[in-house]
């Protein structure tokens, strides 16, 4: 075994470097010339790691949270519902959140046919992508051998960040927003680096597109990078600025192009606008997706304000529910940030200290925003906090290892980052004392013995590397032996499409409250709004689950049996679903019904377009007396189902169901082979 001996040296490694001469192949997986020799085999098999974790039984999660599983079915058979996100192929309504992750779904789904494979893979994907691209930033930031232990102890905690494997093997849209968001911080700390425009740019251009993916919580970002590239990168102060101009004209651009499109497109011609409350993207943005979810009702119209995650307060991301997803790291992040800053505001660490500056801004404004946002908040929100935290602590892991052994006065840094990061993992495994009960016991043995080691190491020179090397090895694995037992969990049970976390029961996890719900309803809202749970308490949401031994329609639901609608609109049975596909006599749409969620089941189960009249919450004002009666005198609809959602279809009104009671017929049981009545009319 032999040490680097060079500045650049971290800790002890086998093997020397690679030489020049190789070919391109080799160098793919070997690494360039001057890397460590175990530098990219231990990215091959962090990649290797990941993929197995976000890919390995992904096919029982069926269609995930149907609400989006739903509009990327519609997309494949429209363009127009593509374009616009509709969640029907009719193009009635739109989801509550921008295309952009609809449409990489989609597009997979059209070359490979509808199915939970061509879905979810590449969400999948572009969560390896996120960890491949954070080890790039990572190691860019540190000289040396320093630099890649750093990006591997990155790529690891982001690998196994719970909420983050969860998340990776659902179809909602944050998979998509995290690896935009990293790209674009790569980008930015190229640019404060170098002092580059184009790559500044091409950073806004990033945020841009994550903005139509996720809406404002893309902007978060934007507090972190432009007072720092604006503060240190290299230049003039004037011509710095008009670097920043002109992205933020590049961010404009990517953000709005959408937006505009959309709101100048003829309202006549194209679907409702869900979520909004005047029919526009604009209202979406500033109300529902924007100030709603930081105020709650007094900012829009975001689910008032449920609180999936817990009481709102600096505590949050730390309560019973958070802790598990996403906060096992946080306090060596933060540890990591203040001493990092301190050991590199003198000397060449300049790039290091850039970097420990954008992901401390990137992590310090998500922590305020999600801990303090009154409107509603989905656990799998912190999945966007994982990147940070995971960065943080590979850079604050590597510069305290070097305060470590060259800094008296900050040789504490690490001892002390490890022994919190045991005690906290310590803490948050024991409130679930039926989850692998040793394992508590075990991190905290463990954690007690990397400490000891490293003052014992500080006590004479001839072993000290080598117990100091052993030592921080085992703080490592004390610190990520719970996420990893959390990281696992998602992977034996079907995920719960509308809010995936991790865990066991109890902490946010499969068998417990599932972020929030009360009761422990395990169905739950769409990430829209949250809205009440559809799902049967105590038990997994595997609607569309395939492969097992229930007959299953072409598109995945049950064949017999019931079918919830999955919340508010009702439930269709296959009786009422067969009688209206037998008498749609050419109509567009096989029925109304109150809200998304019912509409999405029933979609998914027919493959045939079902109008959402009051959008996912039931609340939207997308039906109007008007709309239904020219669709109805039409011929494009025939059937209406009323009841179920919240205030009605008509957005708290009546006007609507009086219309419907007033014009059309009930349909009695009788006549489909149910054995209650429900609400559902036939018009014209």
């Amino acid at each position: 075994m032999t040490t680097h001996t060079s500045p650049d040296a971290v800790l002890p490694t086998s093997g020397g470097r690679h030489t020049a001469g190789q070919g391109g192949v080799r160098r793919v997986f070997l690494g360039a010339q001057g890397d460590p020799r175990w530098a990219r085999p231990g990215l091959w098999g962090m990649l290797a790691l990941a993929t197995v974790l976000y890919v390995w039984a992904l096919g029982r999660n069926g269609h995930a949270n149907e609400y989006y599983s739903a509009a990327i079915l519609s997309g494949t058979q429209s363009w127009k519902a593509f374009f616009f996100g509709a969640l029907d192929a009719g193009s009635f309504i739109t989801v509550d959140k921008p295309p952009l992750a609809l449409w990489v779904m989609g597009l997979s789904a059209r070359i490979f046919g509808f199915g939970t494979w061509s879905m979810l893979l590449p969400q999948a994907v572009a969560g390896v992508a996120a960890v491949a691209v954070l080890h790039s930033a990572v190691r860019r930031a540190m000289p040396g051998g320093y630099g890649h232990v750093a990006a591997l102890v990155a790529a690891l905690v982001m690998t196994l960040t719970p909420i983050t494997v969860a998340i990776n093997r659902d179809n909602n849209p944050d998979t998509l927003l995290v690896l935009l968001l990293v790209l674009a911080a790569w980008f930015c700390q190229e640019a404060v680096r170098t002092g580059r425009m184009r790559a500044l740019v091409v950073s806004a251009v990033l945020v841009g597109l994550a903005f139509n993916t996720k809406m404002l919580q893309a902007y978060l970002v934007l507090p972190a990078f432009a007072p720092l590239y604006l503060a240190m990168a290299p230049g003039a102060p004037l011509r710095r600025l008009g670097h920043l101009l002109a992205a933020g004209a590049a961010l404009v651009v990517s953000s709005a192009w959408w937006m505009v499109i959309v709101d100048l497109w003829p309202a006549s011609s194209r679907p409702y606008i869900g979520g909004s409350t005047d029919n526009s993207v604009r209202d979406l943005v500033i109300g529902y997706n924007g100030l709603g979810r930081i105020f709650g009702n007094g900012g829009g119209r975001a689910g008032g304000g449920m609180g999936f995650g817990g009481e709102a307060g600096a505590g949050r991301l730390f309560n019973d529910i958070m802790a598990g997803q996403i906060s096992w790291l946080l306090p060596f992040a933060v540890i990591a940030l203040v001493a990092g800053l301190a050991l590199t505001a003198r000397g060449p660490l300049r790039d290091a200290r850039i970097a420990l500056l954008l992901w401390g801004g990137w992590l310090v404004v998500h922590y305020v925003v999600f801990s303090f946002s009154s409107g509603t908040f989905h656990p799998y929100y912190s999945t966007a906090m994982a990147p940070a935290v995971a960065a943080l602590t590979g850079l604050g892991g590597v510069l305290g290892w070097r305060a470590y052994r060259h800094s008296r006065a900050w040789s504490w840094v690490l001892p002390a980052g490890i022994a919190v990061t045991g005690a906290w993992a310590f803490t948050v495994l024991h409130r679930s004392t039926d989850f692998v009960p040793w394992l508590a016991w075990a991190v905290a043995a463990i954690t007690v013995t990397a400490v000891a080691g490293l003052f014992l190491a500080r006590l004479g020179p001839r072993l000290r590397l080598r117990i100091a090397a052993v030592a921080l090895t085992a703080g490592l694995a004390a610190g990520l032996a719970g996420p990893a037992a959390y990281a696992l969990t998602p992977l034996g049970s079907a995920v719960n499409g509308t809010n995936p976390t991790a865990g066991p029961a109890g902490s946010g996890g499969f068998g417990g409250m599932r972020g929030g719900f009360p009761g422990g309803a395990r169905g739950g809202g769409a990430e829209g709004d949250g809205g009440p749970p559809g799902g049967v308490p105590g038990q997994n949401s595997q609607q569309g689950v395939t492969g097992d031994a229930v007959p299953r329609t072409r598109y995945g639901l049950p064949a017999g049996g019931g079918m919830r609608g999955g919340g508010p609109g009702g439930a269709m049975d296959r009786q009422m679903i067969e009688y209206l596909r037998r008498n749609r006599d050419g109509a567009t749409w096989l029925v109304a019904v109150s809200s998304a969620q019912g509409a999405s089941s029933a979609i998914l189960s027919t493959g045939l377009p079902v109008i959402a009249m009051g959008g996912f919450t039931g609340s939207d004002p997308a039906m109007t007396v008007d709309r239904l009666s020219g669709l109805v005198s039409s011929g494009r609809l025939r059937y209406v189902m009323t009841g179920g959602g919240r205030g009605g279809p008509d957005g708290g009104g009546s006007q609507v169901t009086e219309w419907v009671r007033a014009n059309c017929t009930a349909v009695k049981a009788s006549e489909y082979g149910g054995s209650t009545d429900q609400s559902l009319y036939r018009c014209g």
